[in-house]
């Protein structure tokens, strides 16, 4: 038989350091800058596939190019706006944190 060892387990608690408005700042600004990257690459996009429709005859391959289409677009427009509302979230966070006391 094997003896088991019932010893207590040494844990650490951790404090991370609280976040702070230059967290906020910098991670909205970032934010917004992959928005404004992400909309010029959603529009360009967009044009692309407005101007290159499918040139097949099959009403199967339109149907499948189409719906590929719609969802390449949809996809990139939600990265765009993903990051522009995380953006504003830390921007309204960084403006929250300024009206908080610390405890």
């Amino acid at each position: 038989m094997e003896k088991v060892n019932n010893k207590k387990q040494n844990t650490e608690i951790v404090n991370n350091p609280e976040k702070g408005p230059l967290s906020f700042l910098t991670g909205s600004i970032t934010s917004f800058i992959l928005f404004i990257v992400f909309y010029k690459i959603s529009i360009a996009i967009t044009i692309y596939f407005s101007n290159h429709k499918p040139t097949n005859n099959s009403e199967i391959v339109q149907n499948i190019s189409s719906s590929l289409n719609t969802l390449i677009i949809g996809l990139s427009f939600l990265a765009t706006f993903s990051f522009g509302f995380i953006g504003l979230g830390l921007f309204i966070v960084l403006i929250r944190s300024f009206f908080l006391k610390k405890q």
